[in-house]
């Protein structure tokens, strides 16, 4: 059997690392080509070209490259079209993903498949109908996704989210790292203002007043961030009443890094994070949260008007639940979140059955995320 597989960005590259796997599993002769990141090629996959010239991300950075992402786009599918595999897995990476799809359908019968889910759940549901275009099955990472993607058309299996498989830190691991940043006998707040460098500077200043108005001034704070960012983020902290911990990742692996960012998450008694999949590694911690948001006033408006959802945070919407608190928006201010904070504060347990919830529904305890994939796939082309 042939797999074609794509991946444009890291996240992507885990997937398609997992999804091999997966395929190795059931059919250890399966033939692999595609776009690799490092861990698809040590899972056993060569790359046509740098998995790394697909991974840019917003007009400044996409224009002076757009006539080479153009070219990759076609070299890709005309790749895929010239092999014939039995199936196309693109991962992720719309822009690109969906793109080389539409090349690919135009000139063949491949059968195409896209693994993740487009959030028309929470806004632009058009974008289904546009995709069914082009795909014939959809590998969802949240059990509410299928019906939305079967609604436009095509077959979707919900197969596990990632995020339930990573490992339970142990609460020796969690008393090691406390010993080692000198915070025994303490209850750390972990803060968590953001990836990117524009959210990072919009967020710090409100979460560092917040805490400085709460309850929990006098706590410590672990602050998890990337090294392009340990600057910043060192001067954004400098209001907050005690010196955080900032955990940059510089000297170390990816990998070891990675772990020591789990491990700070369940060392924490509570957090207080930006909107986004951080909910759901705050979930499998058992770190209780609240989730605070804002953007630009034009991205702002934009998206208030077309949002579908009540909450945007997605332990509140796997759980089916609005136990996490969420201030989004105009409702982003110092006041309201130190507030929030101490009202979790006051009740931190009160927030574990949603988190035991989400972890249950994302597949925690079951066959792998990859494994699942993979036979989601091998059933559908049966």
């Amino acid at each position: 059997m042939k797999v074609f597989i794509t991946a444009g960005e890291p996240s992507g590259d885990a997937l398609g690392a997992a999804l091999i796997e997966g395929l190795k599993e059931r059919l250890p002769d399966v033939e692999l080509r595609g776009i690799a990141g490092p861990r698809m090629q040590t899972a056993g996959m060569e790359s046509l070209f740098a998995m790394d010239e697909l991974s840019v991300m917003g007009i400044a950075e996409v224009l002076p490259k757009y006539f080479h992402l153009k070219r990759r786009i076609r070299e890709t599918a005309e790749a895929a079209v010239a092999w014939q595999p039995d199936v196309m897995v693109t991962i992720d990476s719309p822009d690109f993903s969906l793109r080389v799809a539409a090349l690919v359908k135009a000139a063949s019968f491949i059968r195409t498949v896209h693994y993740v889910a487009p959030t028309v759940w929470a806004w632009r549901p058009g974008r289904a109908v546009k995709m069914a275009k082009v795909i014939d099955h959809v590998l969802a990472l949240f059990p509410f996704e299928p019906p939305y993607m079967e609604a436009a058309g095509m077959a979707c299996d919900f197969v596990g989210h990632p995020v339930a498989t990573l490992p339970r830190i142990s609460e020796a691991e969690k008393s090691a790292f406390l010993a080692k940043h000198g915070l025994e006998e303490t209850s750390p707040l972990v803060l968590l203002p953001g990836s990117r460098r524009a959210e990072t500077e919009r967020l710090m200043p409100r979460f560092t007043a917040a805490i400085a108005q709460s309850n929990l001034a006098d706590r410590p704070v672990i602050l998890p961030t990337l090294p392009h960012l340990a600057e910043t983020i060192k001067a954004l902290a400098e209001p907050l009443p005690r010196p955080p911990v900032i955990l940059t990742g510089q000297g170390i692996s990816t990998e070891e890094a990675t772990h020591e960012r789990h491990v700070a998450l369940a060392a924490a008694s509570l957090a207080l994070a930006a909107s986004g999949t951080i909910s759901l590694e705050l979930a499998r911690a058992g770190t209780p949260m609240v989730i605070a948001y804002d953007m630009n006033w034009l991205s702002r408006q934009i998206i208030k008007r077309k949002l579908l959802i009540d909450t945007v945070t997605l332990v509140n919407l796997v759980s089916d639940t609005r136990h996490i608190p969420e201030l989004i928006g105009e409702d982003c201010t110092p006041t309201n979140i130190a507030a929030a904070l101490n009202a979790l504060e006051a009740a931190p347990t009160a927030q574990q059955h949603a988190l035991e919830t989400t972890m249950a529904r994302l597949g925690e305890g079951g066959a792998a995320p990859g494994l699942r994939a993979a036979d989601a796939i091998l059933l559908r082309l049966s």
